[in-house]
Parts: structure tokens; sequence; C-alpha cells
């Protein structure tokens, strides 16, 4: 597929400076542009790159100042990064969906399957599942008895859905991850460990994304709920009975132990961790590799650190840290300064 500078704009409500008939078909990093791509600039430490990239079309701020002349056409819009999201996301709903079941898939005669659905080879769908209309399902997935799929949804190889849960409309799930295998519950006796069975099951909600290898344990009893429009990236664990909250992010290596409560519109960075039973308010920020043990004051409150705390205390802690040798050997010699004065009381 080709587009034009001048249809690229319309789309994402830009300004053309530059040929408006300049062509592109395909997407290129500002840095590796090639003739017939189009590139984007948002970030200002990329700027060096727009003076030679090769790029046909570079999508850019409309503030952007140049110091000398480019040779690529620019489109000039109010924000580069979502104006390219956007646009990636209209190409990626022009391309042609699978459809068709194929004769190797294994479909339970109880399962219900909606329209244009694809179903692959070695898929597994089990009794009494129902998969809506639109879905895709690829190699090796296997949906377990009495699941529900909503409409539009994705599951990529090799996904595994226990039975009971419930997935609601277009979530995507990629390769690898488990949902709704059984929550860590054992009870200790003297010989060893007691299994707690694990009945309850996962409700996915409508718009989530969950990336590759990602697991989401289900309940002892009742619900594990990820709200509609979260997004889990890779390696997460989502333990048994926990709660995400709507439009919630997580990166990747993120651990939440059983019956964590994560509020809506929050941001969490890289392998942080949660205790269990604890309540994480709307909007809160979480760095990377922080660990949070209790309840979260508010909205818009930041933390980093483990155990997580205010930046700014965190900060003055590690500028302590760094003194704490000097300090060690300051305080021995004090020390021995006092024991010497006690000594000839």
């Amino acid at each position: 597929m080709e587009f034009t500078a001048r249809q690229i704009a319309e789309l994402i409500g830009g300004k053309v400076e530059g040929r408006e008939d300049a062509a592109v078909n395909s997407f290129a990093k500002i840095e590796e542009g090639h003739e017939g791509a189009i590139s984007f600039l948002s970030n200002p430490k990329y700027t060096h790159y727009i003076y030679d990239t090769k790029s046909s079309i570079v999508i850019v701020n409309e503030d952007l100042e140049l110091e000398h002349p480019v040779s690529a056409t620019l489109i000039r819009v109010k924000n580069a990064y979502e104006a390219v999201a956007r646009l990636l996301s209209i190409y990626e709903s022009m391309k042609p969906r699978k459809t068709g079941i194929d004769p190797l898939a294994s479909i339970s005669p109880t399962a219900k399957i909606g329209k244009d659905v694809y179903i692959g080879a070695f898929a597994c769908i089990g009794d009494g599942a129902v998969i809506g209309d639109n879905t895709q399902v690829y190699p090796h997935v296997v949906v377990g008895d009495n699941v529900s799929v909503g409409r539009g949804s994705i599951f990529f190889p090799n996904v595994t859905i226990y039975q009971g849960c419930k997935i609601g409309n277009n979530v995507t799930i990629h390769s690898g991850s488990v949902i709704g295998a059984d929550g860590f519950g054992f009870a200790p006796n003297q010989e060893g460990y007691d299994k707690i069975p694990q009945i309850g099951i996962v409700v996915i909600e409508d718009n989530v994304e969950i990336g590759a290898n990602t697991c989401v344990d289900r309940s002892t009893m009742g619900q594990t709920v990820i709200h509609k429009g979260a997004k889990l990236d890779n390696l997460i664990q989502v333990a048994h009975n926990c709660e995400v909250g709507e439009s919630t992010v997580m990166s990747a290596q993120v651990g939440l132990a059983g019956s964590t409560k994560i509020g809506n519109w929050c941001m969490v960075g890289g392998q942080a961790g949660f205790a269990g039973h604890i309540k994480v308010a709307d909007k809160t920020f979480i760095g990377a590799q922080c660990g949070v043990i209790s309840n979260t004051k508010g909205n818009g409150e930041q933390l980093i650190g483990s155990p997580a705390m205010d930046p700014k205390l965190f900060f003055h802690a590690q500028a302590v840290l760094k003194h704490l040798p000097d300090m060690y050997r300051q305080l021995n010699a004090l020390q021995k300064q006092v024991d010497e004065l006690t000594k000839k009381d």
C-alpha cells in the first residue's frame, strides 16, 4: 500500500511542509530511514537525525524549529508520537484478518463459534466454550471448557485459557500467556502443605492487552479481574484475587501478590513488586523495581525505591548512603575516644 503526504496529513490532522505528492509504502526509524519510508520525530535527542535521514516523509511536532533545510517532506502535528500511533493503528486495521477454521483444529461439538472467526491448526476449543464474532485464535491456543470470549479478540500462538474464565471484547493476549492457572494457595501442616482448591475464575474486560508469557491466576473464590483498557507487558505475574484497574499500564516483570488491588490509570515500572492485600489508589505512579508493601495515600502519588517512598526522601537517603562507610569509620573513632575517656575517669 502506498500513501502520499497529503493523504497521511488528512488522516492524522497534520500540515504538509514540502512535497504533498511524496509517497511512502513503509515505516522506518528516523536514523534508519530510506526512500519510500515514513518516520517520526518526537524526542529532541533525535533531532540531529532529521538533517540526514533518507526517509521520504517525517512526522514532527508543529513547534519544531529547524536550524537548516531538510530533504524530507515534513508533516507537522500537535503531538508526533500520538500521530504516528494513530497512523500505525490505521495501517494495522487495513491488513486482512484471517478467517476460517483449520481442519487440524479441535473444537468441541458443544462449543459455540461466532461469525468470521479464525481458528488455527492444533488450537483446542473446549466443551461449552463461546467464541465471539471476528475473534482470532492462532495455532496451539487452548480455550478451556466453558470459557467465554467476546468479539474481535486475538489470541496468539500457545495462549492457554483455563476453564470458566471470561474474556471481553477486543482483548489481545500474546504468545505463551496463561489465564486462569491455579492461584498459589497452600496450607502448611506437619508433613508439608495441603493444596487449597482454587475454584474462582479470571475476568478480563474489554480492550485489554496482555503481553507474552504473562500469568493471571484464577481466584481462590470469586474473581481475579483485569478491568477494561488495562495494558500488561510481558512476563507479569498477577496472583489470585487481584484487581488491575481501568487503563492501568504495567511494564515487564511486575509481580502482584494475592488480593492486591491496583486503581485506575496507574503507571507501574518494570520489576515493581506489590505485597498482598494492599490497595493502590487511582493515578499512582510506581517506579521501576519499586517495592510497595502498604496502601498508598491518594491520587497522583509518586513512589520509588524499596520499600516504596516519596522520590525526594528516596534521593535524600541515597545521597546519605554513599557516605555511610566514612560515617561508620568516624563513629568507630569517636567510640574509641569515648572508651578512653571513660577509662581515665
